[in-house]
């Protein structure tokens, strides 16, 4: 269990695993916090964004739409590589989700199948949006595979979190989907290795 960090180490941290960061206006205070608290966090939750184009994206995650206020996410990870720095703090992207989920990824244990919907997910877990349709076909670039390994390292590393504590919105909550495209298995095995 961790209180969250401060939005200055969060920038810190992505910047000293050798990532590029862009910051999107005033991300640092444009959050979802009025709607229940932040915190503690326990791990990070990967997505993709089923939209097309970098700034479309970005623009999208940081504001949402009519449904579901924005900020989305916490960054969004480009197809070239680089975090787009929309929001901190609560953000609307987990979600509900189960609580026996919650407690493997606490205690960075595998994980069960995800068969409920009843934990607050936006208190507990950065998210990180990747551009892709998700369709299964639209690729993965090599250099954004390697941004989102570098981005949940980076928050792993600074919370002493191993790669168990990063998860999928598909191995969260029922019927999600995200992210399509690559393995969760193989990404955590990535982030393992780099945090070694």
């Amino acid at each position: 269990m961790s209180s969250p960090m401060s939005a200055s180490n969060f920038l810190k941290a992505l910047k000293n695993e050798g990532l590029t960061v862009v910051q999107v206006g005033d991300w640092r205070t444009h959050n979802r916090n009025h709607k229940g608290p932040w915190g503690p966090v326990h791990g990070v939750m990967l997505h993709h964004t089923v939209t097309k184009g970098t700034a479309r994206t970005v623009e999208i995650c940081r504001d949402g739409h009519p449904g579901l206020p924005g900020p989305l996410c916490h960054g969004v990870i480009a197809k070239d590589g680089r975090v787009h720095l929309v929001g901190y703090g609560r953000a609307n992207h987990a979600g509900l989700g189960d609580d026996d989920v919650l407690r493997a990824v606490v205690a960075e244990k595998r994980l069960p199948s995800d068969n409920e919907s009843n934990t607050d997910g936006n208190r507990h877990f950065y998210g990180f949006e990747c551009e892709n349709l998700g369709d299964g076909e639209d690729p993965w670039p090599a250099v954004q595979l390697e941004a989102v390994e570098k981005a949940a390292a980076a928050l792993c590393r600074f919370h002493g979190w191993d790669a168990p504590s990063v998860i999928g919105h598909r191995e969260w909550q029922p019927g999600k989907v995200d992210p399509r495209g690559f393995s969760m298995t193989g990404m955590r095995n990535r982030i393992h290795d780099r945090l070694k």
